[in-house]
């Protein structure tokens, strides 16, 4: 079963840029990971509710199978450690 990433994101965000990138480089690196990676721009307001639903408050904010495991942009490691332990 894939593990399942959603990056929630805005246009407005400087820090946004780089929680994408860690998740996206995490992914490439973890062939090994069925991970299925979503980035969520809020700016819809389809995807501002999905952000409500998750209670999320500010961004960037990743959620790790339906679980809010990072708030701001997390190191690599981190990021890849996380995954590593689901």
């Amino acid at each position: 079963m894939a593990i399942k990433v959603e990056v929630f994101s805005s246009d407005s965000c400087p820090h946004c840029p780089g929680a994408v990138k860690v998740a996206e480089e995490a992914k490439a690196d973890l062939t090994d990971l069925d991970i299925e990676l979503e980035v969520v721009n809020i700016n819809t307001d389809e995807n501002r509710k999905r952000a409500i639903d998750y209670q999320i408050m500010a961004v960037p904010t990743i959620v790790i199978d339906g679980q809010v495991e990072f708030i701001g942009a997390p190191s690599k490691e981190e990021f890849v450690a996380k995954l590593k332990s689901i």
